[in-house]
């Protein structure tokens, strides 16, 4: 998908849930601390910040589409197996000297 199509979906996906909240324009970018005009912007699939986007995605209680971005650390198979090696397989008594 090209850019322009990404951002009019992400227009598209704040106006359906703005109008599913029953929100006006002035209501939620009043909420969000915006104006009006950015939010009809961000709206019609024009570019805004990414921090405008955040600021009406939690004013519109679906911040949780940002988890995608989330990074998950993971340990590679050879890593994991080089751990599993290194573990202890039996305990030792200690001598006293």
């Amino acid at each position: 998908m090209s850019d322009s199509v990404l951002v009019e979906q992400i227009g598209n996906f704040v106006k359906h849930h703005r109008l599913e909240q029953n929100k006006t324009q002035d209501m939620l970018a009043h909420a969000a601390g915006i104006s009006r005009s950015t939010l009809s912007l961000l709206e019609r699939g024009e570019s805004v910040t990414l921090a405008t986007l955040i600021q009406v995605l939690r004013v519109l209680d679906q911040l949780q589409v940002m988890d995608v971005f989330e990074v998950q650390q993971s340990i590679s198979p050879l890593a994991m197996a080089k751990m599993e090696q290194e573990k202890r397989k039996r305990a030792r008594h200690k001598k006293n000297k």
